[in-house]
């Protein structure tokens, strides 16, 4: 879904058509306000945004959707383009920056970059959650000899930090591998690392 923003009807009304003609799904806003007050209801896509608009306009749209905790990624578009403009939007996390007019298939394939990214995002994020909820299932013994492991010791000193035999560890780290669903060593260190814990 790409949430277009522009308080120019037509122009509004022609990025619609052309995203539809590209079977991409549009929901349009006449301002910044509208599509933020409709953002809680909005689990992805991306955003579209003019960057001269009465009230909020696009930069601080950009500004508000960056420190927000639903970060979609945004294309900027402007009539009145500058090279500072197009550096502090970037700067601000904007995934590209167009200058009106611009070509058509230039809008498409900025467009299709940025629901990729938000994809990869969700994906990543789903990933994150699906690891964390498996780490829940570790005890607090498992998760030690997990945070040993995550910090490249052996199975030795882990057994002599945490006080037990090395046998006891070679079992809690069986326990961890198969509780996380992990093939081998490499993939249980990602895991963590992904997980951010």
């Amino acid at each position: 879904m790409v949430h277009v923003i522009d308080d120019d009807d037509d122009a509004r009304e022609s990025l619609a058509f052309l995203l539809g003609t590209a079977d991409v799904g549009v929901h349009a806003y006449p301002s910044a306000v509208a599509f933020l007050e409709a953002l809680p209801g909005i689990t992805g896509g991306c955003v579209l945004t003019d960057v001269r608009m009465p009230g909020i306009d696009g930069m601080e749209l950009l500004r508000r959707l960056t420190e927000s905790a639903n970060p979609l990624p945004v294309i900027v578009m402007t009539g009145h383009g500058d090279v500072p403009l197009a550096v502090e939007a970037m700067k601000l996390g904007a995934v590209d920056f167009l200058e009106k007019p611009f070509d058509d298939n230039a809008l498409l394939a900025s467009v299709q970059a940025a629901l990729s990214r938000d994809r990869a995002h969700n994906e990543h994020e789903e990933r994150k959650a699906e690891i964390l909820g498996r780490m829940e299932s570790l005890s607090p013994r498992e998760r030690q000899v997990l945070d040993g492991l995550v910090a490249g010791h052996p199975n030795k000193t882990i057994a002599f930090d945490l006080g037990i035999s090395a046998r006891t560890v070679e079992v809690y780290r069986a326990n961890v591998m198969t509780k996380m669903k992990a093939g081998s060593l490499s993939e249980l260190v990602r895991m963590a690392l992904l997980s951010g814990t």
